[in-house]
């Protein structure tokens, strides 16, 4: 029996906190995921479109190579069906720059049987760019 949209996302953010491979955290994602995060896809190679499991992995990676986090906190998970909405704070520092991210944040997922089908991080987008510049 798949996981409810809330015990996925619970999953993930499982994954992600144990430093689980992106591989093994894009596991909870579907072949055709719909993978979104707005900002300036000409500086921050993370962000834009992303295609399928194999994207959402890319996503992972890129950010474990290239960021540290060094604050990540959930303030709300909130579920509408198999929607769940997630929001809060994080802090990452930029490895090649030093320089710290620091926004409030939040992530829109769709859910079916246990997999992550859509995807959407809403943050402070400038702030990541001029972050990485």
């Amino acid at each position: 029996m798949p996981l409810s949209p809330q015990a996925t996302i619970e999953e993930l953010f499982r994954r992600m906190g144990s430093g689980d491979p992106p591989e093994r955290i894009a596991e909870l994602v579907s072949d055709d995921v719909d993978w979104y995060v707005a900002g300036a896809v000409d500086r921050v190679p993370w962000i834009g479109r992303k295609t399928g499991r194999a994207g959402a992995a890319d996503f992972y990676r890129q950010i474990g190579t290239l960021i540290v986090s060094e604050r990540f906190a959930v303030s709300d998970l909130l579920t509408n069906g198999n929607r769940v909405v997630v929001l809060g704070e994080l802090a990452s520092r930029v490895r090649e720059t030093g320089k710290l991210i620091e926004t409030e944040f939040a992530f829109d997922f769709i859910v079916e049987d246990g997999a992550i089908v859509r995807f959407r991080m809403f943050e402070d987008s400038h702030a990541v760019a001029q972050a990485v510049v």
